[in-house]
């Protein structure tokens, strides 16, 4: 008898180890709720613990669309701890005995509170629990979110420049990309593969004198992150926790915008020393930094200073600066804020270029402007964090 297609992605999936467990995620149980459609699209859940790898999503998700006759593979990630014991749709079965039910004529939607899909809130809420403590990681030296309100303020550019300018300082500098909806540091930065794994620690890569680790290293490049906050709260923590920084001085996070699930699972999964909050001149951005500022300090997270990124245009001819977003916001969100502006980073031509092809500015033109702008930051940055009481 043909096996059907449900058979053979239990059989793939067998081959999936969870290194925590020694055991494939058929054998643990982590896969829930499968759903095959007549023309081959797959959806199922998989329960992912705090102590697993987040590489494991990929692993399942590649070994399904190996499989042959598999169109389209939705894979959705679930706290093992949310998940409903007397749930109507069983586990993947390890055996083949007895043929299949029919498949259903789409995907349908996995039983019980699916974390990673929008529209599908359950219908009451469960007690919330309690805050997590913040734990010391005193290898990790001084941490420094590097934050803004909205998106497209060059807040990654900035991170990935700072990083690379305080290693040119002599320090030990990591660079952690808590962006999971968009993790643009791997591109920024020139490298993207496989972080390796020895043991149970996940090997940081390293570009330019910095270590990195980045969502993206995990998924791959057009795989969307459709999480809610307890996910982003494993991610975060498995990066702080599980991989191998060594000792560094600084650890920089690029976070993404806005004041949610990342800033919050940050703060409450360490100690935080200081946070960079960037901005365009423009009102509309100044507005919302100012916002993401004032989370910060609701958090007890002092706000070190003030960057103004895309400041003014240097006239390629006479050198004249024209301010094409407007002027001052920066420095008004300052004053208003009670803390330094640490730096006006002009606009340039080449900081866009060094972001796509993976060599930041500060290395690509050290003598330009805006690498000199970035540098000065770094030094800023140093005498601002060294400045807060621990």
């Amino acid at each position: 008898m043909t096996e059907s297609l449900q058979t053979r992605i239990a059989h793939a999936l067998q081959s999936v180890v969870n290194p925590r467990t020694s055991e494939d995620v058929i054998r643990s149980g982590m896969i829930r709720d499968v759903a095959v459609s007549v023309e081959g699209r797959v959806r199922f859940t998989i329960l992912l613990d705090a102590q697993d790898p987040a590489s494991l999503v990929r692993e399942v998700r590649q070994a399904t669309e190996r499989v042959d006759g598999v169109q389209e593979v939705r894979v959705d990630v679930r706290d093992p701890s949310q998940s409903s014991s007397n749930s109507s749709v069983p586990p993947v079965s390890r055996g083949a005995a007895g043929p299949p039910p029919s498949p259903p004529p789409a995907f349908t939607p996995p039983k019980g509170r699916s974390l990673p899909v929008m529209g599908q809130e359950p219908k009451a809420k469960a007690a919330v629990p309690p805050a997590p403590t913040p734990v010391a990681y005193p290898n990790l030296g001084r941490i420094i979110a590097i934050s803004s309100g909205k998106g497209g303020v060059g807040k990654s550019t900035v991170s990935v420049n700072l990083a690379v300018a305080l290693a040119k300082q002599g320090l030990r500098v990591g660079l952690m990309d808590a962006d999971v909806y968009g993790p643009n540091i791997p591109m920024m930065m020139g490298i993207n593969s496989a972080p390796p794994v020895i043991g149970d620690r996940i090997q940081p890569l390293s570009a330019h004198g910095v270590k990195l680790m980045s969502l993206g290293f995990l998924i791959e490049r057009e795989q969307p992150a459709i999480w809610r906050g307890p996910i982003v709260m494993k991610i975060v923590t498995q990066f702080l926790r599980d991989v191998n920084w060594g000792t560094l001085d600084y650890l920089l996070v690029d976070m993404p915008p806005g004041t949610g699930d990342a800033q919050l699972s940050l703060v409450q999964a360490t100690h935080v020393h200081g946070a960079v909050i960037v901005t365009t001149p423009q009102p509309v951005s100044t507005g919302d930094a100012l916002r993401g500022a004032k989370m910060f300090e609701r958090v007890n997270v002092p706000v070190l200073g003030i960057v103004e990124n895309m400041s003014y245009l240097l006239c390629a001819h006479c050198g004249k600066p024209t301010p094409l977003f407007g002027s001052g916001g920066g420095r008004a969100l300052a004053d208003e804020l009670h803390v330094p502006l640490l730096g006006e980073i002009p606009l340039e031509s080449a900081v866009r270029e060094g972001g796509d092809n993976g060599t930041p500015i500060i290395l690509a033109l050290p003598e330009s402007p805006a690498a000199r702008a970035l540098s000065s930051i770094a030094l800023e940055i140093v005498e601002a964090s060294e400045a807060v009481k621990t």
